[in-house]
């Protein structure tokens, strides 16, 4: 039998700084600890994990004080929930340490280089910014150790003979972080605004009222599966139910009830997933009531969104992030604009003003129709969208039908851009590029190849998502002399 690990305990450590990812350092005989859960300034005990020569990994499982930098989380479930996990530090520390990741990731994994970076673009909304959700319905209630604690209470109470209470407490809300077949009953969620929370607690209660069976994500069983929300600006919300099979009688009562309590509700959807995965994306969500998509606007470009398509989470900090891209793109109305990874279009049409051409790419077919869909909506007549990937699509022949590019525009996904693609674009050899990053780990990875043919310019991080550790960096590159 493999022994039990024993668990290991530092106590009161000081913590010293930030370091990534949202973590913080500490720094014990010698060894470098990187810790979950902590701010600079607090005193904690750690639970270590992994453990090596030079550095270990640990959560902070005791306060003996706290940092003069925390501040009160306003959220009942901050601690539980995987998400908004910095909370604890006012808004402007965060960004404070966002800047600073941005910086030394640059300079430690690009190692070239780098002008002075402008100061990031924080959010003027740091609650009710998202315009995208997806809540699990789950048969197993996550309970935290207090709740374990005084249900076995009670059942120790039980007169002796009296079985207990075996009713499967369900949950709507969040997986519970490195738990997948848990989620945590979400009561009030403070990232998107009303009426998101009405309508999860509505569905949450009137499914419970009458029966209906939550998902078994192990057992692979159960009815209610995801319900995914998208609220708009301009006042439209979305809602799509996946089910794990059909059920008409079941879902006509629930969506009779949903839509006379919630008029605000302009399309309904629902998708049928009988399969082990979450994902509807290779699914076709049916319409229930409405057009079946909501419209969206960045500035004064409209976009319609249906239920699987890509659109950025945050529509405000979207609006600032495309704002930053078209200033650093340079546009003077005579450029042909390459837009890669051009998803349904948004950055493109965003510039389209500025250009004489935009030619998107993507290799999702689905986005490259929503994108010519959106390009028509705007009026728009120099655009062209191709679904493929770059490296084949961008040859000679496609140059000489299209032009060569003046300006490229790329906005990868977090594993950045295949090592391919950057040899294209050092290929194309296009006068200017700006690489819009998710992921400035992997953007300064890409930066130091670009290296060979491209200076960096300029540097400009954009906050995206507030309370978390997430941050985007957009970069302008010229080809050299």
């Amino acid at each position: 039998m493999r022994k039990k690990q024993k668990i290991r305990i530092l106590e009161q450590v000081t913590v010293e700084d930030y370091a990534a990812e949202g973590k913080s350092i500490a720094r014990v005989d010698g060894k470098v600890i990187f810790i979950e859960g902590a701010v600079p300034g607090d005193v904690v005990n750690i639970q270590l994990g992994k453990s090596k020569k030079d550095w270990a990994e640990g959560k902070a499982v005791h306060f003996h004080s706290y940092s003069p930098q925390r501040t009160t989380p306003f959220c009942e479930h901050f601690g539980l929930c995987g998400g908004c996990k910095w909370q604890m530090l006012p808004y402007e520390q965060q960004i404070a340490y966002k800047q600073r990741e941005v910086e030394q990731n640059l300079k430690r994994i690009g190692r070239i280089d780098l002008p002075e970076m402008l100061p990031i673009v924080g959010a003027k909304q740091t609650k009710y910014y998202r315009n995208k959700l997806e809540y699990t319905f789950s048969s197993k209630r996550y309970l935290t150790r207090e709740e374990l604690l005084e249900r076995d209470k009670q059942r120790a109470a039980l007169p002796e003979g009296t079985e207990p209470d075996n009713t499967p407490d369900v949950a709507l809300g969040y997986h519970v972080p490195k738990i997948f077949d848990k989620v945590i009953d979400i009561h009030t969620c403070y990232l998107q605004q009303e009426p998101n929370n009405a309508i999860r607690n509505f569905v949450r209660d009137f499914a419970k009222k009458h029966g209906f069976s939550f998902y078994d994500i192990k057992a692979h069983e159960g009815w209610l599966r995801t319900m995914i929300f998208r609220m708009t600006t301009t006042g439209e919300v979305m809602v799509n139910i996946t089910f794990g099979y059909d059920d008409v009688p079941n879902r006509e009562l629930l969506f009779k009830a949903l839509l006379g309590e919630f008029p605000e509700i302009t399309t309904l959807l629902y998708t049928i997933n009988p399969k082990w995965n979450d994902s509807i994306y290779d699914l076709q969500p049916q319409t229930y009531f409405g057009s079946g998509h909501v419209t969206e606007k960045l500035e004064e470009f409209v976009f319609k969104i249906g239920p699987k398509s890509f659109f950025q989470t945050n529509t405000k900090q979207g609006e600032e992030l495309y704002k930053v891209t078209r200033a650093f793109a340079k546009l003077t109305g005579n450029e042909i604009l390459y837009d890669l990874y051009c998803g349904t279009g948004s950055i493109g049409i965003f510039c389209s003003k500025g250009a004489k051409k935009i030619i998107g790419v993507e290799a999702v077919a689905e986005a490259i129709e929503d994108a010519k869909e959106n390009a028509a909506a705007n009026g728009l007549t120099n655009t062209s969208f191709y679904a493929g990937d770059v490296i084949d699509i961008c040859n000679d022949a496609f140059f000489a039908e299209h032009g060569r590019p003046d300006v490229i525009i790329t906005d990868p996904p977090r594993a950045g851009m295949h090592e391919k693609l950057v040899r294209k674009l050092l290929e194309i050899e296009a006068p200017r590029i700006v690489y819009v990053s998710c992921n400035p780990s992997t953007q300064a990875r890409d930066l130091q190849l670009l290296n060979e043919k491209y200076i960096v310019e300029q540097l400009q991080p954009v906050d995206m998502f507030p309370h978390t550790h997430h941050i985007e960096n957009v970069a302008a590159l010229v080809l050299r002399s």
